[in-house]
């Protein structure tokens, strides 16, 4: 009879999780448990579940708190109940409200206040909840309080370790030592576990306050369905009509992307329907359609992902741009009879446009049924020593210490003890609840039947358990994601819109496949700021397998991936590719699934495959199988159930050790990293979409590629590139450039916004004024339009934001000076009327083309006005023509290069080799290996212009250079630290 229990979900509180915590309490006799975590209900449904596996009556509520005060413990006495205490709940999280202190009516709940806080005038709800410390408080305790009094001996953890582990979680909560925690921020020690029998004898005094417990008890009860699909039913009132609805529009699209079609393509759509809507996932497709429906009538441009993408009916839905019968999915990938889950669908938006859509959302299906998933963050073992070591207070420097050093004699003694055991405890244990990267629930009923909400910054309400509690009560997540390879597209064709007059229609993927200049692009691996092939990695791969179409594209968004790669298969598909007769399958069965990617399993497709057509698993642990390697099932008894029967049955039929080996292996290195062809696939749409960008309006695409954060590279990277595509890199310019970087003709203007540390409230401030009162004459001028301090009107001086003014920067700074005057020496305030400008005598100056750069490198991360070469002290390039880099192979060659990203690798050997990507002065790209040897004695020294020295290797045609020598050039010194500027001016009226 436990009316109050904390499990770890009550976070930095809490020590059991919830099925250790009923375990414990039916090991002790207890045949009723109540869980009322501190402010959440995230650990219910695990804790309801626990309770049907040790026959415990389970009881729900929420002991609601405001920091350490207790103000009321809600217990529901039902399901009902049970929602409306999280719906008083998430209001009040929702809104941002402070909990009352006195609860409201609420039907179907009972309350406990806490003996000193109980409500004189109160309902036949509100109860005392009386707990062994309070015993001495009700001697002289009247009747009529006794007759409200119930038992409500709190269980947060069952031993003397879990105590001092509870003490050391509230001193990480409060942010102090140890040794300051008092008893107002803890649990007494008597939150301890005890017998029924104890209880009833601890209160033997009190026999009235026994049996009002045992009265409630008998009022609660919590039958939590744990079993059926929780998502909402129908879309149109009635699953016939939305078998019909989903029927009327998938022919539709039919007709639209395939014309009249094919035999097999009719067979195809209508083997789907029926599954479908045997399964009952209807209702799940009609409401991706709505939201793609709506999306698209928004201008609103999206990518369809996931195994949904497998689907001919989510292809003629316009939820994604994957034909599957051109790529000929495995349709037992997308859906099966024994899949008990709908297939998934990732849909993802531009950054800018998922919060519409998610609002759309909300409003179209109801805020009440609806909810953005929850996560859970947990303390790892790193961050949970340091959050412990704080605790004792230890400096950062000893922490540091134990952590990259935790042999080091200074680290053997009893605090250090304490420390690691302690830690080992807490890591994986709850310590935030945070949010699903874009996980959406629509439910059947109230979201509060099932969970309270939070609101995190994000702005839309979040559940309180996450993805693995929410399938496992039958809910299906549909993810509305975002990425900045949409936002790319969606502002390239806005910008070409505005600047060329022209409507692209980013959806007419079939002809970008096809088209010569985009194809070209892809052959030669022109693909910087392209989404997914823009990497050096994946720009060598598709030189290797003289990638030019779209089939050979998918393949290359799979095997880049670490499992493909790691295994050692990604050069053994390349070798195959080229080589298609060079080799041998494994087994027949193997060719015959197979042949398609040459005997390798490239997707999670093909383990599927080879699991149920070679080793006869059933297409159940298929589908388990997939969720395993896609990090969706954590079930470690199912693991171990499959790799007991995928080798037990290749036993039975007599296969080989050594290939069922070697496939296991592949398998093995698949998890966590596999994608579905169908994700693959609609990777390789998106790209095919940004190269068509690229390859037709490339200035546009690289200024829309920069507005949005760019993309595997830093911003400099994507300057460069624009100067490569014909662009001229303009500085900002007060009266040219707009927040973002935009274009005019040929002419790219740095945005005001990615100048370092101007304030945004500026930016905004010139941009504004400019579009009310014209261009800005004069520095004056300016100050007097602009409220602007000297700090940020120096910023814009130097990185040469008024060299439309025709003077030296040198100049302007000396004027600005006297503007911003003695009597206002942080802020310029805008004048209402013109005045006649003061004229200043300022000596005679010029700029130093070296200082300018300088100022660049300072304020917007590179130089515009020189190149990183320009600014080197030796005049020396090297002896390569980069242009016959293929022709040089074997050679040594010496050059100069500005580097732009490593690699990290570790070897087989333990030792660390780098993959270089570097920039030749003519601006050509160039790829770079560093293998360990070479690293010891000639190791990368931070960014800049190196000097290196190597052989030219070839690798399936692809050309590097394998590093043997490496230095750093110096750059010229910057004459800014030389130069002295001058304050004083004398002022002419």
């Amino acid at each position: 009879m436990l009316l109050a229990s904390h499990s770890y979900f009550s976070l930095r509180y809490g020590v059991l999780p919830p099925d250790q915590l009923v375990r414990a309490a039916a090991r002790c006799g207890h045949s009723v448990v109540a869980l009322t975590d501190i402010n959440n209900t995230t650990g219910i449904p695990d804790f309801v579940r626990a309770c049907h596996q040790y026959n415990i009556h389970p009881i729900g509520g929420i002991e609601f708190r405001i920091g350490d005060k207790i103000l009321y413990t809600g217990i529901a006495q039902n399901m009902d109940g049970f929602s409306n205490l999280n719906r008083f709940l998430s209001f009040h999280n929702i809104n941002q409200k402070t909990l009352p202190d006195r609860a409201p009516a609420l039907e179907n709940c009972l309350w406990l206040y806490p003996l000193q806080s109980f409500p004189v005038q109160h309902t036949d709800n509100e109860w005392i909840g009386i707990r062994l410390t309070d015993r001495s408080k009700l001697i002289r305790a009247r009747k009529k309080t006794l007759d409200r009094c119930v038992i409500q001996q709190p269980l947060t953890f069952t031993t003397e370790l879990g105590y001092l582990f509870h003490r050391h979680l509230r001193a990480i909560e409060h942010n102090t030592l140890l040794s300051k925690v008092d008893n107002s921020m803890t649990a007494e020690p008597q939150q301890a576990l005890h017998t029924p029998q104890a209880l009833k004898t601890a209160f033997e005094q009190w026999p009235q306050i026994y049996a009002n417990t045992q009265r409630l008890l008998l009022q609660c009860s919590l039958d939590f369905d744990l079993q059926s699909p929780k998502n909402r039913k129908t879309y149109t009132g009635n699953s016939p009509d939305d078998y019909r609805l989903l029927r009327k529009i998938a022919w539709d699209g039919f007709a639209l992307r395939y014309g009249k079609g094919t035999k097999y393509g009719h067979e195809r759509i209508e083997k789907e329907l029926d599954t479908i809507c045997n399964l009952g996932f209807a209702t799940y497709f009609l409401i991706t359609w709505d939201i793609i429906k709506y999306s698209l009538s928004q201008g609103i441009y999206h990518v369809g992902r996931g195994s949904g993408a497998n689907s001919i009916v989510a292809y003629c839905l316009n939820i994604t741009d994957v034909d599957p019968i051109e790529l000929d999915l495995y349709f037992e990938r997308f859906i099966n009879p024994k899949r008990s889950s709908p297939p998934d669908f990732d849909i993802d938006y531009s950054w800018r446009d998922r919060d519409q859509v998610t609002d759309y959302i909300f409003k179209r299906f109801g805020s009440s049924h609806t909810a953005l998933l929850g996560a859970m963050s947990t303390f790892q073992t790193n961050a949970a020593v340091r959050e412990i070591s704080k605790v004792y207070g230890l400096p950062k420097g000893e922490t540091d210490l134990l952590l990259d050093h935790p042999n080091d004699p200074k680290n053997k003694n009893p605090i250090v003890n304490k420390i690691l055991m302690l830690a080992k405890l807490m890591t994986d244990f709850p310590n935030l609840r945070t949010i699903h990267a874009g996980g959406v629930l629509i439910s059947e009923q109230p979201i509060f039947a099932y969970t309270a909400l939070d609101m995190p910054p994000k702005g839309f309400p979040t559940t309180q358990w996450d993805m693995y509690v929410a399938e496992s009560i039958g809910f299906e997540k549909l993810d509305i994601l975002s990425q900045r390879g949409i936002g790319h597209i969606n502002e390239s064709v806005e910008l070409i819109k505005l600047s060329r007059n022209e409507d692209v229609n980013i959806h007419d993927v079939r002809r970008f496949k096809t088209d010569p200049k985009t194809v070209e692009l892809l052959r030669s691996g022109e693909t910087i700021g392209c989404f997914y092939i823009e990497s050096p990695a994946m720009r060598g791969l598709l030189d290797k397998l003289r990638c030019s179409d779209y089939i050979t594209l998918v393949a290359a968004s799979s095997i880049i991936r670490p499992g493909v790669a790691k295994s050692g298969m990604m050069n053994e598909y390349i070798k195959r590719f080229h080589n298609p007769q060079g080799f041998k399958y494994l087994h027949p069965i193997i060719e015959q699934q197979l042949a398609e990617t040459y005997g390798i399993m490239v997707y999670q497709e093909d383990v599927l495959k080879v699991c149920h057509h070679f080793a006869g698993l059933d297409l159940a642990d298929a589908d388990v199988l997939r969720r395993i390697m896609s990090g969706k099932h954590r079930k470690k008894d199912d693991i171990e159930r499959i790799t007991k029967r995928f080798f037990d049955n290749c036993r039975q039929r007599g296969y080989p050790d050594d290939i069922v080996n070697e496939l296991w292996r592949q398998i093995a290195s698949f998890a966590g990293y596999s994608f579905s062809k169908a994700h693959s696939a609609s990777y390789a749409v998106e790209s095919f979409q940004s190269l068509y960008l690229k390859a037709h309006y490339p200035l546009e695409f690289i200024v829309a590629v920069i507005n949005n954060f760019g993309g595997f590279y830093r911003t400099w990277v994507y300057f460069h590139e624009a100067r490569r595509l014909g662009a001229e890199i303009e500085l900002p310019c007060v009266n040219r450039s707009k927040n973002n970087t935009s274009l005019n003709g040929k002419s790219l203007f740095i945005g005001l916004g990615l100048i370092e540390s101007l304030n945004a409230n500026t930016v905004h401030q010139i941009i504004d004024e400019r579009a009310k009162n014209g261009a800005f004459k004069s520095l004056s001028n300016f100050t007097g339009r602009v409220s602007i301090g000297i700090m940020q009107l120096r910023m814009l001086i130097r990185v040469g934001a008024f060299r439309f003014l025709k003077q030296s920067k040198s100049s302007l700074l000396w004027e600005a000076h006297m503007l911003c005057s003695k009597a206002k020496p942080e802020q310029s305030s805008p004048r209402l009327f013109e005045i006649e400008e003061p004229k200043f005598n300022v000596p005679s100056m010029t700029d130093s083309p070296i200082e300018n750069a300088y100022d660049e490198i300072e304020l917007l991360g590179f130089p515009v006005s020189l190149s990183y070469f320009d600014l080197l002290q030796t005049r020396f390039r090297g002896n390569l023509d980069i242009n016959t880099l293929a022709q040089q192979k074997g050679k040594t060659v010496k050059l100069t290069v500005l580097l732009v990203t490593i690699k990290y690798v570790w070897t087989s050997k333990k030792e660390l080799m780098h993959f270089g990507t570097f920039i030749t002065p003519s601006g050509h790209f160039i790829d770079t290996v560093h293998f360990s040897d070479s690293l010891k004695s000639y190791p990368f020294t931070g960014q800049g212009v190196y000097l290196i020295e190597g052989k030219v290797s070839m690798e399936f045609g692809h050309p590097s250079i394998e590093v043997e020598k490496m230095a750093r050039l110096p750059f010229q010194p910057d004459p800014r630290n030389e130069k002295q500027r001058h304050s004083c001016v004398s002022v002419e009226n």
